[in-house]
């Protein structure tokens, strides 16, 4: 499923228009970033939690050389499902 057709699924489900449907959806994400941004977490009960990880710096290697490169620390978004979505799916 695609933002599209989670948009016309929303709308649907809803009876609300796409247009507003895309609004509330475009407000949820950013939301959500604004707050793993600043470091918090966005926990939906009954559906799971987004969260920010810090993953260290490593080495690797480039696949086409075979020759070691750094990787920078960075921060990734995370998601935890919630136990009732875990049990639905």
């Amino acid at each position: 499923m695609n933002k599209a057709e989670l948009i016309a699924q929303i709308a649907e489900e809803t009876g609300i228009t796409k247009t507003q449907a895309n609004a509330a959806l475009d407000s949820f994400i950013g939301a959500v970033t604004k707050t793993l941004k600043k470091g918090d977490k966005v926990t939906l009960v009954g559906f799971g939690t987004f969260s920010v990880s810090k993953r260290q710096a490593r080495t690797g290697r480039n696949p086409q050389t075979g020759a070691t490169i750094k990787i920078k620390a960075k921060k990734v978004a995370k998601f935890k499902a919630g136990k009732e979505l875990s049990a639905k799916i």
